[in-house]
């Protein structure tokens, strides 16, 4: 038994989800369990219409017509559709009436496209003779907290999922399950949405508890690559990688997996695939607790830009233990995290997004140090063995040297799978051409 999951994307409009549905028939042996997020734009249109909604307008045309035009062409009954749309629109309706929409109706709210898009699959592949079953994901055992948006899932969840699924995993049942990715239920009966990476967590939750042989993810590219095919055009596929590696690569900059849909499978052992949805015969990307030959010096390179850079320096603090405590404390209060850091005794230089606002934190900061902000950076992150930091550092170096390019921050990171640099916005995408081309040529 597998896990394939779909992102809104590949489920955009009625030729990208008879694609899938291919894509699904050729692994019917596998008995697949297919995870699906909402069609296309259709979250950000929902939330469209939620401002409409609070300022007095009802409208749910946009979303309607995409669905509706879908489900005609695709030569389905849009019944279950038609059912959740008018529900919809009575739920926008009392928004309007109230004028206010709270962090619970807005799960609500969204939760409507990844419904109305296991809906559609479904009734497609059953029109195409194979035989196919929706489930909301509280039908097959998803419980949340009632952290709204951003919910965590509880523990029972694990052996919800068994109790649910496990008939169609024992062949059973042999109607494949299509499941809403990015929304649960709480205890009280009330949805909830997984916040970002959701569709992704809900794919690997399935496969953990399920222990799938592996869990699935397919995108528009063979895999992870060695870096952005639209930075390096000569970047390569990378056939393995393990679950720390790919959760680095997430956190700087790759759009894989999100970090926390590593979670479960870690628990379990579960291998996941990344696999291209325009290339199916291609083997893609395996990710596995350990790599199953020689680990490769280098793995990957990713960036990230428009990031803030934060120097903090206090010599009257020399000695002192409070120091990185009061720094600590001070991003805590204003809820700033911290991506990159590197200290000393008497300062600390971190990055930060591009987008945190630092005026209250800069002044809090003020109290214990000297603060300077630096805008318009870029962290670069080799993803690699740093058993052979010195190698790769000595490598990096000189072909960054050789081309003018200037490390203003270098960070290894307590992972022991990556090393940051950071360095000029402008300057990023070269750094990672310098770099890739010093690594993988």
């Amino acid at each position: 038994m597998i896990v394939m999951k779909f992102g809104g994307s590949s489920v955009a409009n009625a030729e990208r989800i008879k694609h899938v549905a291919s894509i699904i028939k050729a692994y019917k042996e596998k008995r697949p369990i297919v995870v699906l997020s909402a069609m296309g734009d259709t979250t950000d249109h929902l939330l469209e219409a939620a401002d409409l909604a609070v300022s007095g307008v009802v409208d749910v045309k946009g979303v309607a017509k995409l669905h509706e035009e879908t489900a005609l062409t695709l030569g389905v009954n849009i019944d279950t559709i038609k059912a959740l749309l008018d529900e919809l629109k009575t739920l926008l309706t009392g928004i309007s009436m109230l004028k206010e929409i709270s962090k619970r109706s807005r799960d609500y709210l969204v939760s409507f496209g990844e419904r109305m898009s296991v809906r559609m699959m479904a009734a497609y592949l059953k029109s195409e003779g194979i035989d196919a079953k929706f489930y909301d994901a509280w039908d097959v055992g998803f419980v949340s907290d009632s952290n709204y948006m951003q919910a965590e899932l509880l523990e029972e969840t694990w052996n919800n999922i068994p109790i649910h699924l496990d008939s169609y995993k024992n062949g059973e049942d042999n109607a494949i399950p299509i499941v809403t990715g990015f929304i649960a239920k709480d205890k009280k009966g009330i949805i909830t949405t997984l916040g970002r990476g959701g569709s992704d967590l809900t794919a690997t939750m399935i496969g953990a508890a399920l222990k799938a042989e592996e869990v699935q993810t397919w995108k528009d590219v063979d895999g992870i690559l060695t870096t952005d095919p639209r930075i390096v055009k000569e970047a390569k596929t990378v056939p393995e990688v393990t679950y720390e590696e790919a959760q680095e690569l997430a956190m700087f900059g790759s759009q894989v997996l999100h970090p926390r849909s590593m979670v479960p499978v870690r628990k379990s052992g579960t291998p996941v695939r990344v696999k291209n949805s325009y290339n199916i015969s291609s083997s893609g990307t395996i990710i596995v607790e350990k790599h199953s030959g020689k680990v490769p010096p280098v793995c990957a390179i990713t960036s990230v830009k428009h990031v803030q850079v934060i120097d903090m320096v206090s010599n009257r603090m020399l000695g002192a233990c409070g120091f990185l405590a009061h720094i600590f404390n001070n991003f805590l209060k204003w809820n700033i995290s911290i991506d990159v850091i590197a200290t000393s005794e008497v300062s600390v230089s971190c990055t930060v997004s591009g987008k945190e606002k630092l005026d209250g934190l800069v002044e809090d900061l003020k109290r214990a140090c000297d603060v300077t902000v630096r805008s318009e950076r870029a962290i670069v992150t080799v993803i690699c063995d740093v058993e052979h930091s010195s190698a790769i550092l000595a490598s990096g170096f000189a072909s960054l040297s050789d081309e003018g390019i200037n490390v203003q921050m270098i960070s290894q990171g307590a992972s022991k799978v990556n090393i940051s640099f950071i360095v000029d916005d402008s300057e990023a995408d070269r750094t990672v051409q310098i770099l890739h081309k010093a690594f993988f040529a």
